[in-house]
């Protein structure tokens, strides 16, 4: 045969043009299946069918254009026909095949510009994968007390469902805003991106636990099944996993062994430890849920180690106790003591269950937070994130890690891949928050604050947050407007300390200085350095002001407290930055200096992306204060490209801030300064 002769006929009988059609409209419909036959809980297996039979079709519809033709009398055989009609016919033929091919080909255009849509995305993400989100149980019990024990039992079928790779799980962080029964279901599923939704109560009375529970498909808003369990308290582990593996078999879940060994795990056999384990964890979470407020955590923290005095092989509630201690110990301005408390903890839940996914990641965060090696608390996160493929927790904590490197890009996909499925969860919508406003992206900040404020409408802090980045930005008048009045019993610290740098900008020193003196006499601080803190922040106020010997007073209060410290906790930078600022408020040069560039030393930016170049910044502050013109621009004109938390300003500086604070005054006559006051904001 004449290939020649050969590739001509198939080109003359239309058989390339048939071969192009039959493609693209077979990539039509593989797309076309794969979207809507999980909608209809279609089974995959039929997915696979019709890719197979269109793969198989393929030759066959070759064969079937090289033999046959359409005439307007219907299908004949190309041999049958006349030349002279042939080639009319195939040229018939060759037309429509071209518009079925354009008309494919503009379904396809459609599919992937539609598709790219951001609630057509979060619409087939809900549809496609195996999805639940687990309300807020409800607590029946006569004592409300026990509004915990429900909390908890809601949080372990969380954490069992977490484990399954199978399964796209929504974190409680996200459901903990919506009541027990919400009656909008499927307006929920759809904030939530997930398919079914589980809605259950607890009612305890002595030793005995009645949960219900109803598993609703949130699309068609229908039951797929409901259960009551009633037993001793002793047997709560057992509810837990029977219902962990009803919703797997439900949503027609794969497991493998080690899943199915995670679903029966038993952690305790002590009932008093495990209610005492179920309070730690209420008010662990409250701690998170409000931005760290004081006492929580040690609450908590007082709870876990009664949970292992009941019973010290409980190794959950001993990687727990760790990983509270951990949190208090992560910063500055703390003693050594809950570090080591936070190692101990886990040298226990080690030697218990040294490869559960619970004692690797109290593991991961003491790597994280208490020795700050960040590398090795890396690379835990991610044996973990093998071991609990559901949860929002692993990515948060890597983007938080990634930050800290000064790996800003890599920190917000973290964030984004644990809001995916962690969606209305407050803590990771401000931590994603503040990040984007630390690497000047002001306005993602925004949006993310927003939805914070559509959960907690009002939130101090997140209002004071947003008039943060209009600081920044330097638009006080719309700053002014998310910090109303604020006084001794707003709730926040943080709003409290925004509304003081807005009077800052505003230099409006007399207000000030009245609502920190008012603060420093009635507040009760959590520290002495704490107050102390406040004490440096009025000095350098009253010495804007002009109250220089009022100034220098403060500042010795200060002073008399952070110098012991700086001796007993070399490590604490936040502590040496605030003495560094005390000694500059008193006239001493040398030491002011000195504590400054030791804060450095403690906290390169090297070691910490986040928190090192404030202290640089503290040193030009110092530097300014003392006329050391020179090198203090030559630091400011480097922090402008820097991504950072400052300590000192909101978020990080900008040409606006230089133009506004005073801090800055005794530069504003150097040439070089004013060339960074104009330059255009990110």
């Amino acid at each position: 045969m004449n290939p020649t002769r050969f590739l001509t006929e198939l080109k003359r009988r239309n058989v390339y043009r048939a071969a192009v059609a039959y493609g693209v409209v077979a990539w039509f419909l593989t797309q076309l299946t794969t979207q809507v036959f999980p909608f209809f809980e279609i089974p995959n297996s039929a997915v696979r069918f019709v890719v197979m039979a269109l793969a198989i079709g393929f030759p066959i519809a070759m064969l079937l254009a090289w033999v046959y033709e359409l005439t307007p009398e219907g299908v004949v055989r190309t041999e049958d026909l006349d030349p002279v009609e042939a080639r009319s016919v195939q040229r018939r033929s060759g037309r429509l095949l071209d518009f079925i091919i354009i008309g494919a080909l503009l379904l396809v255009i459609a599919m992937l510009i539609v598709g790219r849509f951001p609630f057509y995305r979060q619409i087939s993400e809900s549809i496609l994968q195996k999805s639940i989100a687990v309300m807020p149980f409800e607590n029946r019990s006569e004592e409300k007390a026990n509004a915990y024990f429900a909390d908890g039992i809601q949080d372990e079928i969380l954490t069992r469902l977490s484990k399954i790779a199978d399964l796209k799980v929504i974190s409680r962080t996200s459901t903990q805003h919506y009541k027990s029964a919400p009656e909008n279901l499927p307006q929920i599923a759809k904030q939530l991106g997930v398919a079914h939704i589980l809605e259950g109560s607890v009612q305890k009375a002595a030793d005995q636990v009645r949960v219900n529970v109803q598993l609703i498909n949130a699309q068609t808003d229908s039951h797929v099944w409901a259960d009551t369990y009633d037993r001793k308290l002793t047997d709560i582990f057992g509810i837990e996993s029977e219902i962990a593996k009803r919703i797997a078999e439900s949503l027609q879940a794969k497991l493998t062994g080690r899943e199915e060994q995670a679903l029966t795990v038993k952690p305790t056999n002590n009932p008093e430890a495990y209610d005492a384990y179920l309070r730690g964890l209420a008010f662990d979470a409250r701690y998170y849920a409000s931005f760290f407020s004081g006492g929580l955590e040690e609450k908590a923290i007082s709870f876990f180690e009664r949970a292992v005095q009941l019973d010290p092989n409980f190794a959950v509630a001993w990687a727990r106790l760790s990983r509270a201690n951990a949190a208090l110990s992560f910063g500055s301005g703390v003693t050594p003591v809950w570090r080591d408390a936070a190692k101990r903890a886990l040298e226990h839940a080690q030697k218990l269950a040294p490869n559960s996914p619970e004692t690797l990641l109290a593991v991961g965060y003491y790597q994280y937070r208490g020795l700050l090696d960040y590398g090795a608390a890396k690379t835990t996160f991610g044996r973990v994130s093998k071991m609990l493929p559901g949860s929002s927790e692993v990515p948060h904590a890597l983007g938080l890690i990634a930050r800290r490197e000064g790996q800003w890009d890599q920190s917000i996909a973290y964030f984004e891949q644990a809001l995916a499925l962690d969606p209305r969860n407050v803590e990771l919508l401000s931590d994603a928050a503040w990040g984007y406003g630390w690497h000047r992206q002001f306005s993602a900040a925004l949006k993310l604050y927003d939805r914070v404020l559509d959960i907690t409408p009002n939130d101090p802090t997140i209002m004071a947050a947003k008039a943060c980045i209009y600081q920044a930005e330097g638009n006080l008048k719309e700053a002014a407007t998310f910090l109303p009045e604020i006084n001794l019993q707003t709730s926040s610290s943080y709003a409290f300390d925004t509304k003081i740098i807005q009077l800052r900008f505003e230099r409006n020193y007399s207000e000030a200085v009245r609502l920190l003196q008012a603060r420093l006499a009635q507040f009760r601080y959590v520290t002495q350095q704490d107050k102390s803190i406040d004490h440096v922040t009025l000095a350098l106020i009253q010495r804007f002001a002009g109250d220089t010997a009022g100034a220098k007073v403060t500042a010795e209060h200060a002073r008399d407290t952070l110098e012991p410290l700086y001796r007993d906790q070399p490590d604490d930078w936040s502590g040496a930055a605030s003495l560094s600022q005390a000694y500059a408020v008193m006239g001493e040069k040398d030491l002011a200096l000195k504590v400054a560039e030791h804060a450095i030393m403690i906290l390169p930016r090297g070691k910490d992306a986040v928190n090192g170049p404030s202290l640089e910044e503290n040193l030009a502050l110092i530097q300014t204060m003392f006329g050391e013109n020179n090198r203090a621009i030559s630091t400011i004109t480097q922090l402008l490209q820097t991504s950072y938390n400052s300590g000192f300003e909101p978020w990080v500086i900008t040409p606006a801030l230089l133009r506004l604070d005073p801090i800055w005054d005794p530069l504003r006559a150097d040439p070089a300064f004013q060339k960074l006051c104009e330059k255009k904001q990110p």
